[in-house]
């Protein structure tokens, strides 16, 4: 039973430390929660973790060296930009209307849960690390069966859960400070750090192209 625990606060720890970093996903957990408050984060690492259990499955199908093939990650890279941009330029549609004003009755909380979603696949960082580190991680949790790739996966997407909701709890009390003016401020600065994941991407594919 102690290797089943150690999976689960080692793969807890290795998330921890990866969902600190900044990425789309952060940035769109302090746009939205300026906006929707606490819920934000939760419904966005929801979309998050269910395509993770599809890569997982994939993963223990044997879909690793495929991932992790030069062409696979330009591809990925270059259509992950672009997403990226497309949402940014959502936001930069949107920014003069924009209010805080919140009302739960029509919060979408399916589209928070497609976004998560959406932004994990449109970052190749996010299934590289899958097809390496954690491919790496799920060949050793397998050796202890069914229950030690579910202490690993629980470990991982425990982590995220903690962190990103913490962030959208942050935000979203200090929804009543802000006005709609700063809001908007915010969103778009979010908005240009979207366009500049989407350039690194660009560029980290075209360099895979030509590499």
């Amino acid at each position: 039973m102690w290797q089943l625990i150690t999976i689960f606060i080692s793969s807890f720890i290795i998330a921890f430390s990866g969902a600190m970093m900044p990425g789309p996903l952060l940035t769109a957990t302090i746009s939205e929660s300026s906006q929707r408050g606490f819920i934000a984060g939760p419904l966005l690492i929801a979309g998050h973790g269910m395509l993770e259990i599809i890569l997982l499955a994939a993963l223990v199908l044997g879909l690793a060296p495929f991932l992790q093939r030069d062409d696979v990650f330009a591809f990925v890279a270059i259509a992950g930009g672009v997403i990226l941009v497309l949402l940014a330029s959502g936001m930069f549609r949107a920014l003069p209307k924009l209010t805080l004003s919140l009302n739960p009755g029509k919060t979408k909380s399916g589209s928070l849960v497609k976004k998560g979603a959406i932004l994990s696949i449109a970052n190749p960082y996010w299934i590289v690390w899958w097809a390496t580190i954690g491919f790496g991680y799920v060949i050793y949790s397998w050796s202890f069966g069914i229950a030690g790739i579910a202490f690993f996966f629980t470990g991982h997407i425990f982590a995220d859960f903690v962190w990103y909701s913490a962030v959208s709890s942050a935000v979203g009390k200090g929804r009543h400070l802000f006005t709609d003016g700063f809001y908007r401020w915010v969103t778009g600065i979010c908005a240009v750090v979207l366009i500049l994941f989407a350039c690194y991407f660009f560029y980290a594919g075209v360099q895979k192209i030509f590499a």
